[in-house]
């Protein structure tokens, strides 16, 4: 299989080339960062002995447009917790190579709490932190590459509001229980 993977690393906001503009979507008011987790979700972190402030690891499929959000369970393994789609991500496979391209990024990136964006103009969104080490090594370049919601990409990986809702909540709860990065 061609699965391209992303390590979701970094969070800011959709500034660039995922927001350029004024606010795209307005639903959800100022307060839908803090969003619970949904009470489906809940009970199937129940069932899978996981808890909302274990740690998660994401990984992003390209070609099959989704996005995979494992726990770490208390045998000290990541299980795949709940997969949700993309609606649309920019360019083709391969790897983003430059500022305006509107390819998305591939890669092995982290996210910290501080590059989690609340006031994304694409409802909720996280940077990606393209271009990581790697990528500057090869010349590469770009920035605020999101995963966000709205549907709508110029090199970003867009979801649906209530995916993104439920996956940065996810992520919140993680960071709340002392994770640093994902």
């Amino acid at each position: 299989m061609f699965k391209r993977i992303i390590l979701a690393g970094s969070l800011a906001a959709a500034l660039t080339a995922c927001s350029a503009g004024s606010s795209h979507f307005t639903d959800g008011g100022p307060n839908k960062r803090l969003a619970p987790i949904p009470p489906a979700t809940m009970a199937l972190m129940a069932k899978r002995g996981v808890t909302p402030s274990d740690p998660i690891l994401v990984r992003i499929y390209k070609k099959e447009s989704e996005l995979e959000l494992y726990k770490l369970g208390r045998d000290g393994r990541y299980a795949l917790l709940k997969t949700y789609p993309i609606c649309r991500w920019s360019g083709q496979l391969g790897p983003k190579q430059k500022q305006g391209d509107r390819q998305a990024p591939e890669g092995f990136y982290t996210v910290s709490p501080g590059q989690m964006n609340p006031n994304s103009n694409y409802y909720l969104s996280f940077d990606l932190g393209y271009p990581n080490a790697f990528d500057r090594s090869y010349g590469r370049s770009g920035s605020h590459l999101m995963v966000h919601g709205s549907c709508s990409s110029m090199g970003c990986y867009a979801m649906t509001d209530e995916a993104i809702s439920e996956v940065y909540a996810l992520a919140r709860e993680a960071f709340a229980g002392g994770q640093r990065g994902f």
